[in-house]
Protein backbone atom coordinates (compact mmCIF):
# COMPACT_ATOMS: atom_id res chain seq x y z
CA UNK A 1 0.00 0.00 0.00
CA UNK A 2 2.84 2.32 0.90
CA UNK A 3 4.60 1.52 -2.37
CA UNK A 4 1.44 2.32 -4.34
CA UNK A 5 1.08 5.69 -2.61
CA UNK A 6 4.73 6.41 -3.29
CA UNK A 7 4.26 5.71 -7.02
CA UNK A 8 1.21 7.97 -7.09
CA UNK A 9 3.17 10.70 -5.31
CA UNK A 10 6.01 10.49 -7.84
CA UNK A 11 3.60 10.74 -10.78
CA UNK A 12 1.85 13.74 -9.23
CA UNK A 13 5.17 15.47 -8.62
CA UNK A 14 6.17 14.89 -12.24
CA UNK A 15 2.86 16.26 -13.51
CA UNK A 16 3.19 19.33 -11.32
CA UNK A 17 6.81 19.82 -12.41
CA UNK A 18 5.96 19.58 -16.13
CA UNK A 19 2.95 21.93 -15.80
CA UNK A 20 4.88 24.43 -13.68
CA UNK A 21 7.84 24.29 -16.06
CA UNK A 22 5.65 25.09 -19.05
CA UNK A 23 3.86 27.85 -17.12
CA UNK A 24 6.99 29.59 -15.85
CA UNK A 25 8.75 29.04 -19.18
CA UNK A 26 5.99 30.68 -21.20
CA UNK A 27 5.87 33.61 -18.76
CA UNK A 28 9.65 34.03 -19.12
CA UNK A 29 9.32 33.84 -22.91
CA UNK A 30 6.71 36.62 -22.91
CA UNK A 31 8.72 38.78 -20.49
CA UNK A 32 11.85 38.33 -22.61
CA UNK A 33 9.96 39.36 -25.75
CA UNK A 34 8.75 42.52 -24.00
CA UNK A 35 12.08 43.56 -22.44
CA UNK A 36 14.72 42.67 -25.03
CA UNK A 37 15.44 45.63 -27.33
CA UNK A 38 14.05 48.20 -24.85
CA UNK A 39 15.59 50.37 -22.12
CA UNK A 40 14.63 47.68 -19.59
CA UNK A 41 16.69 44.96 -21.32
CA UNK A 42 19.14 45.07 -18.41
CA UNK A 43 16.48 43.57 -16.13
CA UNK A 44 16.21 40.49 -18.35
CA UNK A 45 19.99 40.15 -18.49
CA UNK A 46 20.10 40.00 -14.68
CA UNK A 47 17.32 37.37 -14.58
CA UNK A 48 19.05 35.38 -17.32
CA UNK A 49 22.39 35.55 -15.49
CA UNK A 50 20.89 34.34 -12.21
CA UNK A 51 18.69 31.53 -13.53
CA UNK A 52 19.41 30.57 -17.14
CA UNK A 53 23.09 31.32 -17.89
CA UNK A 54 25.00 28.49 -19.57
CA UNK A 55 28.07 28.66 -17.35
CA UNK A 56 30.09 26.40 -19.68
CA UNK A 57 29.81 28.97 -22.49
CA UNK A 58 31.70 31.66 -20.57
CA UNK A 59 35.39 32.03 -19.66
CA UNK A 60 34.67 33.84 -16.38
CA UNK A 61 31.80 34.18 -13.94
CA UNK A 62 29.12 36.15 -15.78
CA UNK A 63 26.16 34.62 -13.96
CA UNK A 64 25.04 31.86 -11.61
CA UNK A 65 22.78 29.86 -13.93
CA UNK A 66 20.83 28.08 -11.19
CA UNK A 67 18.37 26.34 -13.51
CA UNK A 68 21.19 25.31 -15.85
CA UNK A 69 23.27 23.86 -13.01
CA UNK A 70 20.36 21.88 -11.53
CA UNK A 71 19.37 20.48 -14.92
CA UNK A 72 22.95 19.55 -15.82
CA UNK A 73 23.67 17.87 -12.48
CA UNK A 74 20.52 15.76 -12.85
CA UNK A 75 21.23 14.77 -16.45
CA UNK A 76 24.90 14.03 -15.75
CA UNK A 77 23.90 11.92 -12.77
CA UNK A 78 21.58 9.88 -14.97
CA UNK A 79 24.08 9.62 -17.81
CA UNK A 80 26.75 8.48 -15.34
CA UNK A 81 24.63 5.38 -14.69
CA UNK A 82 23.84 4.49 -18.32
CA UNK A 83 26.80 2.21 -19.08
CA UNK A 84 26.78 0.25 -15.77
CA UNK A 85 22.99 -0.03 -15.96
CA UNK A 86 22.99 -1.54 -19.47
CA UNK A 87 26.01 -3.76 -18.79
CA UNK A 88 24.67 -5.16 -15.51
CA UNK A 89 20.98 -5.53 -16.36
CA UNK A 90 21.52 -7.08 -19.78
CA UNK A 91 24.29 -9.49 -18.76
CA UNK A 92 22.28 -10.67 -15.73
CA UNK A 93 19.19 -11.06 -17.92
CA UNK A 94 21.10 -13.36 -20.26
CA UNK A 95 22.30 -15.39 -17.27
CA UNK A 96 18.70 -15.96 -16.24
CA UNK A 97 17.76 -16.91 -19.80
CA UNK A 98 20.08 -19.89 -19.71
CA UNK A 99 18.38 -21.74 -22.56
CA UNK A 100 20.01 -20.54 -25.85
CA UNK A 101 16.89 -21.46 -27.81
CA UNK A 102 14.77 -19.36 -25.47
CA UNK A 103 17.15 -16.41 -25.78
CA UNK A 104 17.16 -16.66 -29.57
CA UNK A 105 13.38 -16.83 -29.65
CA UNK A 106 13.00 -13.77 -27.41
CA UNK A 107 15.61 -11.79 -29.35
CA UNK A 108 13.95 -12.69 -32.66
CA UNK A 109 10.50 -11.59 -31.50
CA UNK A 110 11.95 -8.39 -30.02
CA UNK A 111 13.74 -7.31 -33.20
CA UNK A 112 10.80 -8.24 -35.46
CA UNK A 113 8.49 -6.16 -33.26
CA UNK A 114 10.86 -3.19 -33.29
CA UNK A 115 11.27 -3.41 -37.07
CA UNK A 116 7.49 -3.50 -37.59
CA UNK A 117 7.03 -0.40 -35.45
CA UNK A 118 9.85 1.29 -37.38
CA UNK A 119 8.21 0.64 -40.74
CA UNK A 120 4.73 1.69 -39.60
CA UNK A 121 6.01 4.85 -37.89
CA UNK A 122 8.09 5.83 -40.95
CA UNK A 123 5.17 5.22 -43.33
CA UNK A 124 2.62 7.18 -41.30
CA UNK A 125 5.02 10.03 -40.49
CA UNK A 126 6.03 10.23 -44.15
CA UNK A 127 2.38 10.36 -45.19
CA UNK A 128 1.70 13.10 -42.64
CA UNK A 129 4.72 15.13 -43.75
CA UNK A 130 3.78 14.75 -47.43
CA UNK A 131 0.24 15.94 -46.67
CA UNK A 132 1.51 19.04 -44.87
CA UNK A 133 3.90 19.71 -47.77
CA UNK A 134 1.09 19.28 -50.32
CA UNK A 135 -1.01 21.81 -48.40
CA UNK A 136 1.82 24.33 -48.75
CA UNK A 137 2.39 24.64 -44.98
CA UNK A 138 6.13 23.95 -45.30
CA UNK A 139 6.61 26.85 -47.73
CA UNK A 140 8.44 29.18 -45.36
CA UNK A 141 11.14 31.80 -45.89
CA UNK A 142 14.39 30.69 -44.32
CA UNK A 143 16.24 33.54 -42.55
CA UNK A 144 19.60 33.94 -44.28
CA UNK A 145 21.28 35.29 -41.14
CA UNK A 146 20.95 31.86 -39.55
CA UNK A 147 23.49 30.47 -42.04
CA UNK A 148 26.33 31.24 -39.65
CA UNK A 149 27.80 28.85 -37.09
CA UNK A 150 26.18 25.72 -38.49
CA UNK A 151 26.66 22.45 -36.65
CA UNK A 152 27.82 19.83 -39.14
CA UNK A 153 29.11 16.28 -39.13
CA UNK A 154 31.48 14.29 -41.27
CA UNK A 155 30.21 12.00 -44.02
CA UNK A 156 28.86 8.77 -42.63
CA UNK A 157 27.69 5.45 -44.08
CA UNK A 158 24.78 4.23 -41.90
CA UNK A 159 25.79 0.58 -42.47
CA UNK A 160 29.02 1.26 -40.53
CA UNK A 161 26.79 0.88 -37.45
CA UNK A 162 26.93 -2.90 -37.98
CA UNK A 163 30.74 -2.93 -37.81
CA UNK A 164 30.99 -0.43 -34.96
CA UNK A 165 28.59 -2.50 -32.86
CA UNK A 166 31.50 -4.85 -32.03
CA UNK A 167 34.11 -2.78 -30.17
CA UNK A 168 37.82 -3.23 -30.80
CA UNK A 169 38.51 -2.10 -27.24
CA UNK A 170 36.18 -3.00 -24.38
CA UNK A 171 37.53 -0.27 -22.10
CA UNK A 172 36.84 2.41 -24.72
CA UNK A 173 33.32 1.05 -25.29
CA UNK A 174 32.54 1.19 -21.57
CA UNK A 175 33.94 4.71 -21.17
CA UNK A 176 31.49 6.55 -23.43
CA UNK A 177 27.74 7.00 -23.60
CA UNK A 178 28.12 7.36 -27.37
CA UNK A 179 28.84 3.66 -27.81
CA UNK A 180 25.80 2.13 -26.13
CA UNK A 181 25.28 -0.40 -28.93
CA UNK A 182 28.81 -1.66 -28.27
CA UNK A 183 28.00 -1.89 -24.55
CA UNK A 184 24.96 -4.01 -25.46
CA UNK A 185 27.21 -6.37 -27.44
CA UNK A 186 29.71 -6.59 -24.56
CA UNK A 187 26.88 -7.32 -22.12
CA UNK A 188 25.49 -10.05 -24.39
CA UNK A 189 28.91 -11.70 -24.71
CA UNK A 190 29.50 -11.43 -20.94
CA UNK A 191 26.08 -12.86 -20.09
CA UNK A 192 26.38 -15.78 -22.51
CA UNK A 193 29.89 -16.62 -21.31
CA UNK A 194 28.83 -16.56 -17.65
CA UNK A 195 25.92 -18.83 -18.52
CA UNK A 196 28.21 -21.30 -20.31
CA UNK A 197 30.73 -21.30 -17.44
CA UNK A 198 28.09 -22.08 -14.83
CA UNK A 199 29.37 -22.14 -11.23
CA UNK A 200 32.85 -20.97 -12.24
CA UNK A 201 31.38 -17.56 -13.07
CA UNK A 202 29.35 -17.33 -9.82
CA UNK A 203 31.75 -14.86 -8.10
CA UNK A 204 31.68 -12.51 -11.11
CA UNK A 205 27.91 -12.79 -11.33
CA UNK A 206 27.61 -11.87 -7.64
CA UNK A 207 29.78 -8.78 -8.17
CA UNK A 208 27.62 -7.69 -11.11
CA UNK A 209 24.45 -8.26 -9.06
CA UNK A 210 25.76 -6.04 -6.24
CA UNK A 211 26.83 -3.37 -8.75
CA UNK A 212 23.37 -3.54 -10.32
CA UNK A 213 21.78 -2.99 -6.88
CA UNK A 214 24.01 0.03 -6.28
CA UNK A 215 23.09 1.53 -9.66
CA UNK A 216 19.38 0.96 -9.02
CA UNK A 217 19.58 2.64 -5.60
CA UNK A 218 21.32 5.68 -7.05
CA UNK A 219 18.80 5.94 -9.90
CA UNK A 220 15.83 5.58 -7.55
CA UNK A 221 17.17 8.50 -5.51
CA UNK A 222 17.61 10.66 -8.61
CA UNK A 223 14.16 9.83 -9.98
CA UNK A 224 12.22 10.04 -6.71
CA UNK A 225 13.93 13.01 -5.07
CA UNK A 226 15.70 15.10 -7.70
CA UNK A 227 13.72 14.56 -10.92
CA UNK A 228 10.70 16.84 -10.23
CA UNK A 229 12.86 19.89 -9.44
CA UNK A 230 15.25 19.21 -12.33
CA UNK A 231 12.40 18.68 -14.81
CA UNK A 232 10.86 22.01 -13.80
CA UNK A 233 14.19 23.80 -14.24
CA UNK A 234 14.97 22.26 -17.65
CA UNK A 235 11.56 22.99 -19.19
CA UNK A 236 11.39 26.55 -17.85
CA UNK A 237 14.92 27.29 -19.06
CA UNK A 238 14.23 25.90 -22.54
CA UNK A 239 11.43 28.42 -23.07
CA UNK A 240 13.42 31.29 -21.57
CA UNK A 241 16.51 30.65 -23.71
CA UNK A 242 14.77 30.18 -27.07
CA UNK A 243 12.90 33.34 -27.99
CA UNK A 244 10.05 33.85 -30.44
CA UNK A 245 12.54 34.88 -33.13
CA UNK A 246 13.68 31.25 -33.31
CA UNK A 247 10.28 29.67 -32.80
CA UNK A 248 8.46 31.50 -35.59
CA UNK A 249 10.39 30.15 -38.63
CA UNK A 250 10.09 26.54 -37.50
CA UNK A 251 6.63 26.64 -35.96
CA UNK A 252 5.11 24.48 -38.69
CA UNK A 253 7.81 21.81 -38.31
CA UNK A 254 7.46 21.84 -34.53
CA UNK A 255 3.67 21.52 -34.65
CA UNK A 256 3.74 18.78 -37.30
CA UNK A 257 6.34 16.73 -35.42
CA UNK A 258 4.51 16.99 -32.10
CA UNK A 259 1.08 16.17 -33.57
CA UNK A 260 2.30 13.24 -35.67
CA UNK A 261 4.38 11.77 -32.82
CA UNK A 262 1.56 11.94 -30.30
CA UNK A 263 -0.91 10.48 -32.82
CA UNK A 264 1.46 7.58 -33.41
CA UNK A 265 1.79 7.01 -29.64
CA UNK A 266 -1.96 6.65 -29.16
CA UNK A 267 -2.54 4.56 -32.30
CA UNK A 268 0.21 2.17 -33.41
CA UNK A 269 1.15 0.87 -29.95
CA UNK A 270 -2.38 0.27 -28.58
CA UNK A 271 -3.42 -1.28 -31.90
CA UNK A 272 -0.27 -3.41 -31.95
CA UNK A 273 -0.89 -4.66 -28.42
CA UNK A 274 -4.55 -5.42 -29.13
CA UNK A 275 -3.85 -7.28 -32.38
CA UNK A 276 -1.06 -9.42 -30.91
CA UNK A 277 -2.21 -9.99 -27.33
CA UNK A 278 -5.94 -9.09 -27.21
CA UNK A 279 -5.24 -7.12 -24.04
CA UNK A 280 -7.01 -3.85 -23.23
CA UNK A 281 -4.91 -1.18 -25.04
CA UNK A 282 -6.29 1.65 -22.90
CA UNK A 283 -4.83 0.04 -19.78
CA UNK A 284 -1.43 0.14 -21.43
CA UNK A 285 -1.78 3.80 -22.40
CA UNK A 286 -2.88 4.80 -18.93
CA UNK A 287 -0.04 3.02 -17.13
CA UNK A 288 2.68 4.02 -19.61
CA UNK A 289 1.71 7.71 -19.62
CA UNK A 290 4.16 8.60 -16.85
CA UNK A 291 6.97 6.92 -18.81
CA UNK A 292 6.27 9.26 -21.71
CA UNK A 293 6.07 12.31 -19.44
CA UNK A 294 9.39 11.55 -17.78
CA UNK A 295 11.06 10.90 -21.14
CA UNK A 296 9.64 14.14 -22.54
CA UNK A 297 11.02 16.12 -19.62
CA UNK A 298 14.51 14.59 -19.65
CA UNK A 299 14.66 14.16 -23.46
CA UNK A 300 16.61 10.93 -23.01
CA UNK A 301 15.47 7.33 -23.39
CA UNK A 302 18.49 6.20 -21.37
CA UNK A 303 17.49 8.39 -18.44
CA UNK A 304 13.97 6.92 -18.61
CA UNK A 305 15.13 3.28 -18.57
CA UNK A 306 14.84 2.78 -14.77
CA UNK A 307 11.28 4.14 -14.62
CA UNK A 308 10.32 2.18 -17.75
CA UNK A 309 11.67 -1.02 -16.20
CA UNK A 310 9.82 -0.41 -12.94
CA UNK A 311 6.53 0.33 -14.70
CA UNK A 312 6.76 -2.70 -16.99
CA UNK A 313 7.51 -5.17 -14.20
CA UNK A 314 5.36 -3.78 -11.40
CA UNK A 315 2.34 -2.36 -13.25
CA UNK A 316 2.20 -4.03 -16.68
CA UNK A 317 3.00 -7.54 -15.40
CA UNK A 318 6.08 -8.10 -17.60
CA UNK A 319 8.71 -10.69 -16.71
CA UNK A 320 11.81 -9.20 -15.09
CA UNK A 321 14.08 -11.47 -17.14
CA UNK A 322 12.57 -10.52 -20.49
CA UNK A 323 12.27 -6.86 -19.49
CA UNK A 324 15.99 -6.80 -18.66
CA UNK A 325 16.70 -7.83 -22.25
CA UNK A 326 14.02 -5.98 -24.22
CA UNK A 327 14.27 -2.50 -22.67
CA UNK A 328 18.07 -1.98 -22.67
CA UNK A 329 18.18 -3.31 -26.23
CA UNK A 330 15.29 -1.09 -27.29
CA UNK A 331 16.90 1.94 -25.67
CA UNK A 332 19.48 1.84 -28.47
CA UNK A 333 17.87 -0.16 -31.28
CA UNK A 334 14.30 1.12 -31.11
CA UNK A 335 14.31 4.76 -32.24
CA UNK A 336 11.15 4.78 -34.35
CA UNK A 337 10.24 8.20 -32.94
CA UNK A 338 13.56 9.47 -34.26
CA UNK A 339 12.77 8.01 -37.68
CA UNK A 340 9.33 9.67 -37.66
CA UNK A 341 10.99 13.00 -36.82
CA UNK A 342 13.56 12.49 -39.60
CA UNK A 343 10.77 12.01 -42.16
CA UNK A 344 9.14 15.29 -41.17
CA UNK A 345 12.42 17.21 -40.77
CA UNK A 346 13.77 16.17 -44.18
CA UNK A 347 10.46 17.11 -45.85
CA UNK A 348 10.50 20.50 -44.12
CA UNK A 349 14.17 21.23 -44.94
CA UNK A 350 13.89 20.21 -48.59
CA UNK A 351 10.59 22.01 -49.22
CA UNK A 352 11.72 25.21 -47.49
CA UNK A 353 14.92 25.08 -49.57
CA UNK A 354 13.00 24.62 -52.83
CA UNK A 355 13.87 20.93 -53.34
CA UNK A 356 11.04 18.68 -54.55
CA UNK A 357 10.18 15.78 -52.25
CA UNK A 358 8.49 12.75 -53.83
CA UNK A 359 7.15 9.50 -52.31
CA UNK A 360 10.24 7.72 -53.66
CA UNK A 361 12.46 10.23 -51.85
CA UNK A 362 10.53 9.57 -48.65
CA UNK A 363 11.05 5.81 -49.04
CA UNK A 364 14.80 6.35 -49.35
CA UNK A 365 14.65 8.70 -46.37
CA UNK A 366 12.94 5.97 -44.32
CA UNK A 367 15.63 3.42 -45.22
CA UNK A 368 18.51 5.77 -44.39
CA UNK A 369 16.83 6.92 -41.19
CA UNK A 370 16.16 3.40 -39.88
CA UNK A 371 19.78 2.39 -40.58
CA UNK A 372 20.98 5.57 -38.87
CA UNK A 373 18.59 5.43 -35.91
CA UNK A 374 19.71 1.93 -34.93
CA UNK A 375 22.73 2.62 -32.77
CA UNK A 376 22.02 6.32 -32.21
CA UNK A 377 23.21 7.20 -28.67
CA UNK A 378 20.33 7.31 -26.18
CA UNK A 379 21.17 10.88 -25.12
CA UNK A 380 19.44 14.23 -25.70
CA UNK A 381 19.68 15.82 -29.17
CA UNK A 382 21.45 12.78 -30.72
CA UNK A 383 18.50 11.94 -33.00
CA UNK A 384 18.16 15.53 -34.20
CA UNK A 385 21.88 15.75 -34.92
CA UNK A 386 21.64 12.60 -37.05
CA UNK A 387 19.28 14.44 -39.43
CA UNK A 388 22.49 15.66 -41.07
CA UNK A 389 23.48 12.08 -41.90
CA UNK A 390 20.18 11.47 -43.70
CA UNK A 391 20.50 14.82 -45.49
CA UNK A 392 23.91 13.89 -46.86
CA UNK A 393 22.60 10.51 -47.98
CA UNK A 394 19.91 12.29 -49.97
CA UNK A 395 22.26 14.95 -51.36
CA UNK A 396 20.59 17.82 -49.48
CA UNK A 397 23.76 19.86 -49.03
CA UNK A 398 22.86 23.29 -50.40
CA UNK A 399 23.23 26.43 -48.29
CA UNK A 400 19.47 26.77 -47.83
CA UNK A 401 19.24 23.15 -46.69
CA UNK A 402 21.94 23.86 -44.11
CA UNK A 403 20.00 26.89 -42.89
CA UNK A 404 16.91 24.74 -42.39
CA UNK A 405 19.02 22.16 -40.57
CA UNK A 406 20.45 24.82 -38.23
CA UNK A 407 16.92 25.97 -37.35
CA UNK A 408 15.89 22.41 -36.50
CA UNK A 409 18.94 22.04 -34.27
CA UNK A 410 18.16 25.32 -32.54
CA UNK A 411 14.55 24.37 -31.81
CA UNK A 412 14.77 20.62 -31.22
CA UNK A 413 13.67 20.59 -27.58
CA UNK A 414 9.89 20.89 -27.94
CA UNK A 415 9.44 18.37 -30.79
CA UNK A 416 12.07 16.20 -29.13
CA UNK A 417 9.77 15.84 -26.14
CA UNK A 418 7.14 14.18 -28.34
CA UNK A 419 9.68 12.12 -30.30
CA UNK A 420 11.30 10.60 -27.22
CA UNK A 421 7.85 9.72 -25.89
CA UNK A 422 7.24 7.67 -29.03
CA UNK A 423 10.55 5.86 -28.50
CA UNK A 424 10.21 4.84 -24.86
CA UNK A 425 6.53 3.85 -24.98
CA UNK A 426 7.42 1.75 -28.04
CA UNK A 427 9.97 -0.09 -25.87
CA UNK A 428 7.29 -0.77 -23.26
CA UNK A 429 4.78 -1.91 -25.90
CA UNK A 430 7.29 -4.33 -27.41
CA UNK A 431 8.07 -5.65 -23.94
CA UNK A 432 4.39 -6.36 -23.28
CA UNK A 433 3.98 -8.10 -26.64
CA UNK A 434 7.09 -10.28 -26.25
CA UNK A 435 6.23 -11.23 -22.66
CA UNK A 436 2.69 -12.13 -23.72
CA UNK A 437 3.90 -14.28 -26.62
CA UNK A 438 6.33 -16.06 -24.28
CA UNK A 439 3.57 -16.69 -21.71
CA UNK A 440 5.47 -14.56 -19.17
CA UNK A 441 2.95 -11.73 -18.79
CA UNK A 442 1.01 -11.54 -15.52
CA UNK A 443 -2.40 -10.50 -16.83
CA UNK A 444 -3.76 -9.91 -13.32
CA UNK A 445 -1.08 -7.30 -12.71
CA UNK A 446 -1.62 -5.83 -16.20
CA UNK A 447 -5.39 -5.44 -15.68
CA UNK A 448 -5.12 -4.27 -12.06
CA UNK A 449 -6.16 -0.66 -11.63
Amino acid sequence: MKSQKQKSSIVKKMLIAVAAGFGVGIICLLIKAQLVGTDAEGIWKVVDAIFFQDITATTKIEGIGLFYIIGQLFMRGLQMMIVPLVLCSLSLALCSLADPKKLGRIAGKTFVCYLCFYIVAAALAGAGAYFVKSMGWFNVNLPAQQAQDLVTMDGYNPLVTVVNAVPSNIINALSSNNAILSVVVVAIVLGLCMTAMGEKAAPLKRVIEVLNDVVQMALNFLINKVAPVAIFCMIARAFAVYGVEYISPTLVWIATTIVVSLLLVVTIYPIGIFLTTRLNPFTFLKKSAKIGMFAAATNSSAATLPLNTKTCTEELGCSKDITSFVLPTGMTVNMNGTTAMHMIAITFIATAAGVEITPVTLMLTAFLSICTAIGTPAIPVAGTTMVYVVMMGLGLNSELCMIGYSLILAMNYLPGMAVITLNVIGDAATNVIVCSKEGKLDKEVYNKK
